[in-house]
């Protein structure tokens, strides 16, 4: 492994001209590697995978792309980003739990994996970064995003460890997480909540019980229930009249396991589902370069439209629609 040099975590803004690998995020002028998912990273063909942490492992078994610097850093903070630092700042502890670690940045950025374990310590790391659950110095969150970032990794990546080998011990903050994702699982297998694919567009159809005071539709089931159910990476839940869609964050980056249906622009539909809606209503799509872009009703709580046209409206849509989105290297 690289003569093990011992890499280090140098906050991304510090970086100036010091040779680095970035990790999960995108390279500066003095990146040697970029080791990262992200659309248009510029990742070895030969290293890249569905995570960052996986493409971090692929770096660490392929010598000849390994480089002198050893700065590493990224310009933001999640799970995936902690996962692939920690694989590269501590690699043989990480080797030695590489499938969990692994695990751990999928269920973090896509929401998905059967590893109870693995999804447990992705809710801890998503607690610890959370101003109202964190146990941190409340002082790191009114920090500016890049001074936040550098101190989050600074506090996390020497607890990730701990967090891989003694789970149990943080319960207190996966615990309420968890125990939604189990209620949604089971409103699943009950019905409550039913899925509907129709695989021409990539599409499916959550339908959710439930009257119209219910809560919101992001809250009504867990988007690891829904991820784990269904392979189709556009997903519309309806309640009611109540209706959301979204692009699954696999469309965004460049996964290469099983490349999605690249993203639709839906301004166009939704200027066209916005003319059948009363007074102020309109329909507002948040753009095919945010993360997890979001179809969504402004000015009403439910739509005049219903259901089955809306979702036949959206079915042909997509199927019909030019791709507007395209994250991977050529």
């Amino acid at each position: 492994m690289q003569g093990n040099r011992q890499r280090r975590f140098v906050a991304y803004e510090d970086l100036g001209d010091t040779p680095n690998i970035v990790v999960d995020g995108a390279g500066n002028a003095a990146t040697a590697i970029t080791l990262s998912h992200w659309p248009k990273s510029g990742t070895p063909r030969a290293l890249k995978a569905d995570s960052s942490a996986e493409i971090v492992f692929n770096y660490l078994d392929s010598p000849g792309f390994h480089v002198a610097a050893t700065a590493a850093s990224n310009n933001h903070f999640d799970e995936d980003g902690l996962c692939g630092l920690y694989a590269l700042i501590e690699p043989e502890a990480a080797m030695a739990m590489r499938e969990l670690v692994v695990a751990v940045a999928e269920a973090g950025d896509f929401a998905t994996g059967h590893d109870r374990r693995a999804a447990r310590i992705a809710f801890t790391v998503a607690a610890f970064a959370d101003p109202e659950r964190s146990p941190l110095d409340p002082a790191i969150f009114r920090l500016p995003y890049p001074d936040k970032t550098a101190a989050l990794y600074g506090e996390l990546l020497p607890r990730f460890g701990d967090m891989l080998a003694h789970t149990d011990r943080f319960e207190d903050y996966w615990r309420a997480e968890d125990r939604a994702l189990t209620d949604s699982e089971r409103a699943l297998a009950r019905g409550e909540i039913a899925i509907e694919e129709r695989p021409e567009a990539g599409l499916a159809i959550l339908r959710i019980a439930g009257g119209p005071d219910a809560g919101p539709l992001e809250a009504a089931c867990h988007p690891m229930a829904v991820n784990n159910a269904t392979g189709c990476n556009r997903i519309l839940a309806q309640q009611g009249r109540r209706y959301e869609f979204r692009y699954r964050y696999e469309s965004w980056v460049q996964f290469v396991s099983r490349p999605p249906p690249p993203r639709a622009d839906l301004a166009p539909l939704a200027e066209a589902l916005s003319r059948d809606e009363p007074g102020g209503a309109r329909w507002v799509f948040d753009g095919v370069a945010e993360i997890t872009p979001r179809l969504t009703l402004s000015g009403a709580d439910t739509s005049a439209i219903p259901p089955d046209e809306f979702a036949q409206r959206l079915e042909e849509f997509l199927k019909g629609a030019p791709a507007a989105w395209d994250p991977y290297d050529r």
